[in-house]
């Protein structure tokens, strides 16, 4: 094994994209060692050149090559000094963190899996990458500074650099390889070829959106400051705009998140002019304006973006994560239809985007999308797996009857599950539920899409409550009009837990005794159409608590095989994967482990429950079926440019025999591990990528 770090010097700042800031950096060091030799030097500053012997490891080996991030140390080798080294050779101490629950930074790693001192980073590496990697601040005498300017920091420098070495080296061998050696090691290398693949972007829709955003920022605010009579500068004054409603009108609004407005907006007892600031801050709060500039920033001189995926990105369930623009964060909800989109792309080259909409903010970030084209004589051929989370639940459970329902929905003998998840429950017929027309509150459909969508990790009333709030359904008109279809013994149970909750000082979510109790009777109902759902929550928590009880012996629940190794409970899927909860607790009968806060973003531990273990497991399986596509798909001549969520986004020639429905075949194909799990996917030939 040869180990590899960079150090480099770029007017470019990283945040700007690891491909973006590799085509114009400088190498300054560079620092390696055979297996476990003693790391070493070259300081290109001084003249010195990488030695013969590692050049020809390089250059006319296989032998495998290990670089902590290695997407940015490959790409220096081949921007910046000509020398392509073949993907596979490729290991990452990084990537192999992230398969196994861990963080990627290689300082956390060393404190976490306890380096000791003589292997662990320099602890002063950020002050002196802050000092000789980026440009001084403009307002500095000295542009940069060198191994002339600062010869004492320099040569700490290179002993920060030689420290990298032993603490990757150190952290590799101590990670465990479950999830990073055979089919998954070859996914990783199959998606780093697709992250140097990239993906063209329209740039002049880009320089486009970034001006009619500008003007139309300017326009909201002039109109924020007239509704205000100059109180409030700008609607992006939290604050200060919940202060002047409340004092103008009466009003008090816990927040201004978009859910909160939403609901004031719809309210008919709600003032016009307070409606008029209320959308004016959904307008300037929109999120596109960071994404075009993302996009500006971090494209290629070639006019691809790349590197917009981490692999294993998200560590507990080893779905990708996105990079730079961040794809798998892009605007679903509020946006235009598509044959407003294309209209739209047009108004906003031609520069009379304001002049054609009224809503400027909401086109661009209907457009974002747009922005991804293909290029000359190509196409993108998009296919999207149908509710894979709902149907890989359903198999994990063996809902035998509900494995069913998704066959017939695909063979178009049967209804879609939100019908059917409403009828299961109330024991009627689905064909009622989409008799059932009406769009608001009442809508049975409606219900049920907020059933199956939010229920099916545990989730009660606050799952319910939020679900309502992303569909839009009011629940005190909901419970109002569902109260008395519910049967008796169902009411009388959820009324009994109101009043359990209320006294336990559970939070109410700010509903009515009626509206909580209805919420908590459709989710029994749900939860009784379902016994081998709610059996596999706890199903798998008591094994999984048993496991860490009788660390070293296997333990089987269903499909899944549960056992703690050493610091790690395991549980491997049928895919063979596993999934990885380091340090497991058991307290008081609570089951916790060390992970990543999601809010704190801090090492820290986390409590854990069936059905959060259930929803960990189904997004994991998820993310193996789709990777598993992969190879077929690129081998049929699909490339992969990019994947959001269970969406794959491939480059292909423009001709007839790529197209959608082969893609969606390729994608409707089980692996070995997953026979009998119906897979559905369908999707669309486009040149500019949209909302399917």
């Amino acid at each position: 094994m040869l180990w590899n770090d960079f150090e480099t010097f770029s007017e470019v700042p990283i945040t700007h994209g690891t491909y973006k800031y590799v085509e114009n950096c400088e190498p300054l060091l560079y620092t390696f060692a055979f297996d476990d030799d003693e790391p070493a030097c070259v300081d290109f500053t001084a003249g010195e050149k990488i030695p013969h012997e590692v050049l020809d490891y390089l250059e006319n080996s296989d032998g495998p090559i290990c670089a902590h991030n290695s997407m940015f140390d490959r790409n220096v080798f081949a921007y910046a000094l000509d020398m392509y080294i073949p993907i596979p050779r490729w290991r990452d101490p990084m990537v192999k963190a992230l398969a196994h629950a861990l963080p990627g930074k290689l300082d956390l790693l060393c404190d976490i899996l306890k380096i000791g001192s003589a292997d662990a980073k320099h602890k002063n590496g950020k002050k002196l990458i802050q000092l000789f990697c980026k440009p001084r601040p403009k307002n500095s005498g000295l542009r940069r500074a060198t191994r002339e300017t600062h010869p004492t920091e320099w040569e700490e420098f290179k002993a920060y650099a030689l420290a990298d070495i032993p603490s990757m080296r150190a952290v590799y061998k101590r990670l465990p390889d479950w999830n990073y050696k055979g089919a998954e090691l070859d996914l990783w290398h199959r998606d780093q070829e697709m992250n140097d693949r990239g993906f063209l972007i329209d740039l002049p829709l880009v320089d486009a959106a970034l001006e009619a955003v500008a003007d139309a920022q300017a326009l909201l605010k002039e109109r924020t400051l007239e509704a205000t009579e100059g109180a409030v500068s700008s609607a992006t004054k939290r604050d200060a705009l919940i202060a002047f409603i409340f004092e103008a009108h009466g009003i008090p609004l816990p927040d201004l998140q978009g859910a909160t407005i939403e609901r004031r907006l719809n309210d008919p007892d709600i003032p016009e002019p307070m409606k008029e600031l209320l959308r004016i801050r959904l307008q300037t709060c929109t999120t596109s304006t960071s994404k075009y500039k993302s996009l500006k920033r971090a494209t290629n001189s070639d006019g691809r973006l790349r590197g917009t995926i981490q692999f294993d990105g998200a560590s507990r369930t080893r779905r990708a994560a996105g990079r730079t623009f961040q794809p798998q964060n892009l605007p679903s909800r509020g946006l235009l239809k598509s044959e407003l989109i294309d209209s739209g792309i047009d108004a906003l080259k031609a520069g009379v985007a304001d002049i054609v909409f009224d809503d400027v903010m909401k086109l661009t970030s209907s457009t974002i999308r747009g922005t991804i084209i293909a290029p000359r004589d190509k196409k993108l051929v998009i296919a999207d797996k149908s509710n894979i989370e709902g149907r890989m639940l359903a198999w994990s459970a063996q809902e035998d009857w509900k494995l069913q329902a998704f066959r017939d929905f695909d063979n178009g003998t049967g209804p879609d599950q939100y019908a059917l998840a409403y009828a299961k429950s109330f024991g009627i017929s689905a064909e009622e539920v989409m008799d059932n027309k009406e769009n608001g509150d009442g809508s049975m459909r409606q219900i049920g899409k907020v059933q199956e969508v939010m229920l099916g990790y545990q989730g009660n009333v606050g799952a319910f409550v939020t679900g309502a709030a992303i569909y839009g359904i009011d629940l005190e008109a909901m419970a109002e009009g569902a109260v008395n279809h519910i049967p008796e013994e169902v009411w009388e149970e959820a009324i009994g837990f109101y009043d359990w909750a209320k006294e336990k000082g559970l939070p109410m979510f700010g509903l009515s005794k009626q509206a909580y109790s209805v919420c908590n009777s459709f989710t029994r109902l749900w939860r009784y159409a379902h016994p081998n759902t709610t059996a596999l929550w706890k199903g798998i928590e008591e094994t999984a608590i048993t496991a860490v009880y009788n660390s070293g012996n296997t333990y089987t629940y269903g499909r899944f095989k549960l056992r703690k190794d050493g610091a790690w409970l395991r549980i491997q899927m049928p895919s063979g994967r596993v999934l990885c909860y380091p340090s497991p607790k058991v307290e008081d009968g609570k089951l916790s482990y060390m992970g990543v806060n999601q809010y704190t973003r801090k090492w820290s531990r986390l409590y854990t429950y069936g059905g959060k273990l259930v929803e960990n497991i189904c997004q994991s399986e998820s993310r193996d079926d789709l990777y598993d596509d992969m190879p077929a798909v690129e081998e049929a001549g699909y490339k992969i440019v990019l994947h959001v969520h269970d969406e794959l986004i491939t480059e292909t020639p423009d001709s007839p025999e790529f197209n959608a429905e082969e893609l969606g075949k390729l994608m409707s194909t089980n692996h070995s591990w997953n026979e009998g799990l119906p897979l559905a996917a369908a999707g669309f030939e486009t040149y500019r990528y949209r909302k399917g």
